[in-house]
């Protein structure tokens, strides 16, 4: 199993930006489908941005425009840049890891699911404020 590490979260005024980062360990990290996800008090986590190995990404909709997903693979590591935050985006952020198939591409912008859930590989979090 590999360890995901996030960093990057912190407080930021409604229109700021931030960019997240996330560790992931072992040698094939250029394999993986790589995603973010964010999760608020009282909600269920929900898809944000993934990249798969080919470098293919997909987004939740109400981020199009506004967050870039990539990925370094000569450091092993994901990236997330958020531009233009918005309040509503508070929330805690992980990315997860799917070594084995895709299947982060079918939930961007939709709740995961406790099976996906309980598949994917992921990060403690990081957490991520914007103030109005």
């Amino acid at each position: 199993r590999e360890t995901l590490v996030e960093s990057g979260g912190g407080s930021v005024q409604a229109g700021g930006s931030l960019r997240l980062s996330c560790a992931v360990s072992g040698h094939t990290f250029s394999t993986y489908c790589m995603a973010w996800f964010r999760q608020t008090p009282g909600k269920e986590r929900e898809g944000v941005a993934a990249i798969d190995s080919d470098d293919a990404m997909t987004y939740a909709a109400s981020v199009k425009g506004r967050f870039t997903i990539s990925r370094d693979n000569a450091k092993n590591t994901l990236y997330l840049q958020m531009n233009s935050l918005k309040p509503e985006e508070t929330a805690m952020y992980y990315c997860a890891a799917d070594p084995i198939a895709r299947r982060p591409f079918t939930v961007m912008g939709r709740r995961v699911p406790a099976p996906l859930l309980e598949a994917l590989n992921w990060g403690q979090g990081t957490q991520v404020t914007v103030s109005s």
